[in-house]
This record gives C-alpha cells, structure tokens and sequence, in this order.
C-alpha cells in the first residue's frame, strides 16, 4: 500500500521522494496576485478607464514600465496600474511554468501550466486589442477569461499542495459521485453567471439572464451545503468550503441587489464611488464563489473516485496520478 500511495503521490511522506515545493509556491504566489488584478479590472471598467490611455503596448508613446509616476493621476492612474499589475502576474506565469517544468513530476500537470501561461499571453492581447480597436466584445471576453485563469491558478495551487498529495486512500466518500457532480453543476452555473455579468457590465443588457442564473446558483449552492454537511465528521474541509460558499452566496445576493439598487433604480442613492466600490466588490465576491465551488469539487471528485474498490493500481494511476 505505501508504495503504491508513493506511485500515486499520495503519501504522507510523499515530499521524500523527489517533490519539491516550488511548484506549490509559484502556483499560490500566481493566484494572490490575480486576486487584486481582478479587482484593479473592476474598478477600471466600473469607472470607465479602460480608454483611459489611448495606446497600446505603450503608454501615451512611452514604454509601458518607464512611465512617469507624476502622470498617473485620475483614470490614467487606474487603466495604467492595470497594465503593470497585469505584467507582473504575466511574470509570475512565466516562472511557474519553467518551474513546472523544470520541478513537477506529473506531465499533465506541467502542461496545464503552460495552458495557464497562454491564457495569461491571450489576455494581455485582448486588454491591448480592445484599446486598439475599440471593441466593446473584447472587453467581455477578456473579463470572462480573467475569472477562468484564476480559477486556473487556484486549481494549481491546489494539484501542487501537500494536501492533494497526502490524503490517504481511506479517506473516502462512498456515494462521493452525487456530491462532486452536484459541485460541477453549481460552478458551471456560477461561470455562466459570471459571463452574463459581464455582459451586464459592459453592455448594461442581458439582466434578465444574470437575474435568471443568480436563482440557479443560489438554489443549487444550498442543494450543495446541505449534502456536503452530511461528511461533517469525515471531512472537515468539504464541509467548511461548503458554509463559505454558503456566506459568500448571501454576501453576492446583497451586493447584486445594492448594485443593482444604485445603478438602474433611483430608490438608493448613492455617492459615484461608492456605487464603484459596490459593483466592483460583488465582481470579486462572484470570483471567491467561483474558485471556492471548484475546490470543493474538485476534492469531492477525488475522494470519491478512491473509493472504488474496482480501480487497481494501474487504474488508479491513470486517473489519479494527482
């Protein structure tokens, strides 16, 4: 049994035979610094900076790292500090995918690292193309793909954890199926709603639909917290991911109904940067929503699918060399 829980990476003692923690490292340094970037993005759409600097890779003709401080003031200040926030995690992507490369054992892995990477590439051309062109789809877009490359690093962060390569095979969910495919429903619908978001946003259309996804999210994350307390005793951090989701649900609805309030009704009136502080901290909280569902699941899945008896080892490794 050891040795095959040291084949498969899963272990207690797995970091003894050839895991290194850089990858773990890089991958949660990446996805504390998308975090913030998401929110620079949101204050730079809901404050209607994004054109704020006219040219792009430059800015105002110089080079984009070489811009003078003193000149960073109003909207330049917001759709600028985008830009160099958005390098540095383009950075941080390049390092984790030659440490990837050059430290993590598992192949499929390494190359969701450099997916990870490209994603980061095409977002970088998709902020430049909107400017260039003036493009409002390409603002949507590239606002969906921000929230799926930090699920991405979430998700990496999590593969890499001494955590994911340590849990035991006894650790185990028997009818764990109902439970993951109930949490990959709830994550689909919240992306979904993250787009329709988006396109809300961007375009002030599509209410109806984002009303509409905001009902399926909230009913299915109770659907989801009610059968994840059942592992209360077995497994704890199932049950916690389930009650933030919980919170962070009823968090989202307030904030949507004040953004919602402030924006489209004269029934809450508000100061300008409070509206932006509102709408822009419940783009943020969908984006916990989304990155916490997919954890959730994503530990389902796994504790459930050690629990067929059928899978060898050989099996075993197959799917779950993570």
């Amino acid at each position: 049994m050891k040795a095959e829980a040291g084949r498969l990476g899963l272990s207690a003692n797995s970091d003894a035979v050839g895991f290194s923690q850089w990858p773990h490292r890089l991958a949660v340094a990446l996805a504390c610094a998308t975090f913030p970037l998401l929110f620079i993005g949101g204050l730079v759409t809901s404050k209607g900076a994004g054109l704020a600097v006219p040219d792009w890779p430059t800015t105002f003709g110089h080079n984009m790292f070489l811009y003078p401080w003193s000149k960073m003031i109003g909207n330049i200040f917001y759709e600028h500090s985008h830009r160099l926030v958005a390098s540095f995690v383009g950075l941080l992507a390049i390092a984790l995918a030659v440490t990837f490369w050059l430290r993590e054992r598992r192949a499929w892995l390494r190359w969701l690292s450099f997916i990870a990477l490209g994603l980061v590439i095409t977002q970088g051309v998709l902020g430049g193309l909107r400017v260039v062109l003036l493009e409002s789809t390409l603002a949507i877009i590239h606002a969906c793909l921000a929230q799926a490359f930090f699920a991405l690093t979430v998700a990496l962060a999590l593969f890499t954890s001494r955590e994911w390569r340590s849990e035991t095979i006894e650790a185990r969910i028997a009818d764990g199926g109902r439970l993951w495919r109930l949490g990959a429903m709830t994550t689909a619908f919240i992306y979904i709603q993250v787009i329709f978001g988006a396109v809300l946003r961007h375009t002030g259309e599509r209410l109806d639909a984002h009303l509409f996804f905001a009902g399926l999210v909230a009913v299915h994350v109770i659907l989801l917290l009610l059968r994840a307390t059942k592992y209360q005793d077995a497994h704890l951090k199932l049950v916690r991911s389930s009650y933030a989701l919980g919170i962070l649900m009823l968090l989202q609805l307030l904030l949507g109904a004040g953004s919602y309030l402030a924006k489209f009704t004269v029934l809450l009136r508000l100061p300008i940067d409070m509206i932006v502080l509102l709408t822009t901290t419940h783009l943020i909280v969908g984006a916990l929503m989304l990155v916490t569902s997919l954890a959730l699941t994503l530990r389902s899945y796994r504790l459930s699918a050690m629990s067929k008896p059928a899978l060898g080892a050989n099996a075993l490794t197959e799917q779950f060399s993570i």
